[in-house]
């Protein structure tokens, strides 16, 4: 029986990507035991997950290096046919290498990969990132695209059947990165324009709170449910919209992995990075004009380093209507 290890300890959206490789796996070798390695936070994306047996969770910010020393043993004692390594830090590279896995593979970006037994490029060439993940496991399985998967549980649907009032939109507003963020005079242009036909649910983390209370305040209408729901319980109401609002961000790759139609406001970001959606329904929706400045990063800024934001202020939002 084969044994893999998947690791992925960067962001909320990285995790649900590599969800494809475990799905991969899954179809070629399904009495396979696969387990992931993922940042404190991000853990329950993969509860109930029906390929994934076991989630070692690395705390970075409590005990940071001890809590990686203590996972690499732990790893060792398993005994891995493959680990498979999708995230391109040093941390990463030290728990592949002292995994013990009798293939170490990973990207050529991560420091450590001189001594994984395969590193592959790691090139933003049009192709999406699901499929720069799964060509780690191409020569094993094959080289066709596969969707993530998240799996939330009927009770995480029937948590959310009766938050918001049918049909209704979600609107998942905020983004780490303030130039991957639709203004909020856009998200209330939009709003206004789609209240008269469906209810708005505002949905995002803790910290996201604020911002969608101001918005549904300027709408007039709404409910914010941003810090009330789990990642399974988010996705289980992005599953019901009849349209998702999203940034370049997260709930973005929550859409796809529930395969609910979604429209991707793209600002200072591009869509041949490949983290555009793979829902069957997708839309992307980003300025008409090309900017010289544009795009300015992979992952965005706190401010528009040009003072406009004009990628994002510029949109014609009336694009977006459903």
């Amino acid at each position: 029986m084969k044994k893999f290890l998947i690791i992925q300890t960067a962001f909320t959206g990285d995790v649900i990507l590599a969800t494809s490789v475990a799905e991969k796996l899954h179809a070629y070798y399904p009495e396979a035991v696969v387990h992931f390695v993922l940042r404190k936070g991000n853990e329950d994306l993969l509860a109930n997950h029906p390929f994934i047996s076991k989630v070692y969770v690395w705390d970075k910010k409590q005990g940071k290096y001890a809590g990686l020393w203590k996972i690499a043993k732990e790893l060792r004692a398993e005994h891995y046919d493959r680990v498979i390594n999708l995230q391109r830090f040093a941390s990463s590279g030290f728990l592949t290498v002292l995994s013990g896995g009798k293939q170490k593979v990973g990207f050529d970006k991560n420091p450590l990969s001189f001594l994984f037994t395969k590193a592959l490029p790691h090139k933003l060439d049009g192709r999406h990132e699901v499929e720069r993940n799964l060509e780690l496991v191409s020569d094993i399985t094959d080289i066709v695209l596969q969707r993530p998967v998240l799996y939330p549980t009927q009770g995480d649907f029937d948590k959310v059947a009766h938050l918001v009032a049918k049909p209704y939109v979600v609107f998942a507003p905020a983004s780490v990165w303030f130039t991957k963020q639709l203004p909020k005079e856009q998200w209330v242009k939009l709003g206004k324009e789609l209240t008269a036909k469906y209810a708005v649910a505002l949905i995002g983390g803790p910290g996201d709170v604020e911002f969608c209370i101001e918005i549904q305040v300027a709408i007039g209408s709404g409910i914010v449910l941003a810090g009330k729901l789990s990642y399974l319980e988010s996705a289980a109401l992005i599953k019901g919209a009849v349209m998702n609002y999203v940034n370049d961000s997260a709930p973005l790759h929550m859409a796809s992995a529930v395969n609910a139609p979604v429209s991707a406001f793209f600002c200072s970001t591009v869509p041949k990075f490949g983290f555009y959606p793979l829902s069957d329904q997708t839309k992307i929706i980003e300025i008409f004009e090309e900017l010289t400045c544009r795009p300015c990063g992979l992952h965005g800024y706190k401010a528009c380093p040009q003072g406009h934001f004009r990628c994002a202020k510029d949109i014609d939002i009336t694009e977006a209507l459903v």
